[in-house]
């Protein structure tokens, strides 16, 4: 077997000073997804997402950010699918975001709660129609004998809904992170790395500060 302990990357893009921050950590995960974006760092909104059962099972999985503001960070998905039962039983979660090409990362922690009706409708009228269909046809994380299950009901549903708009099925939604604690990390050399961590205060504010790398 190939050794993979001698494969390492030292960081030398940039620092991150605390001179450099907006004092709302929302907008400066905006300015960073806007840079990401501009570098066009391939899925810039994929997000690993940490979730745990009620008796600390911990599990995680990549999900696609799909909108964030001073309320939270918003992802949908099947509502009784593995991740969504384990958030039923355990409101706490992480979201992770990596830039590889920028050499940075934010981390983000707190209660889990799903969207209202009306935010999921709206989110799902955009999706590709495809997806709207996928929606109704993917038990997620449940177990199926074949491929050709998916296909047959695929077809089933395009059927279904052919010259109609497709509606959101009542077990697909959205969620929304409230975060408590948002940590900024930009790579440095010799792995020194800036980390700079704002945590919610009671009285709304953030309180900012360093970590040691």
């Amino acid at each position: 077997m190939k050794s993979i302990a001698d494969i390492r990357n030292d960081y030398t893009l940039a620092g991150l000073d605390e001179s450099d921050l907006d004092g709302d950590p929302i907008a400066q995960f905006d300015r960073w997804m806007t840079d990401a974006i501009k570098a066009q760092v391939f899925e810039p909104t994929a997000m690993s997402l940490a979730t745990a059962t009620g008796d600390g099972q911990p599990h995680s999985r990549i999900v696609l950010l799909k909108h964030f503001d001073e309320q939270g960070f918003c992802f949908f998905t099947n509502y009784d699918s593995a991740k969504g039962r384990e958030m039923e039983e355990n409101s706490r979660a992480s979201i992770c975001i990596h830039w590889p090409p920028l050499e940075r990362q934010v981390r983000i922690e707190g209660i889990i709660s799903k969207t209202t009706v009306v935010e999921s409708d709206a989110y799902f009228t955009r999706r590709p129609r495809g997806s709207q269909l996928g929606a109704w046809v993917s038990q997620q994380s449940s177990e199926i004998a074949s491929r050709q299950v998916l296909e047959k009901l695929l077809t089933e549903i395009t059927a279904k809904f052919e010259g109609k708009p497709v509606t959101r099925p009542p077990h697909w939604g959205g969620y929304r992170l409230k975060p408590a604690l948002i940590e900024f990390w930009q790579g440095r050399q010799s792995r020194l790395h800036d980390r700079l961590l704002y945590t919610a205060q009671p009285d709304g504010a953030w309180k900012i500060a360093r970590l040691a790398p």
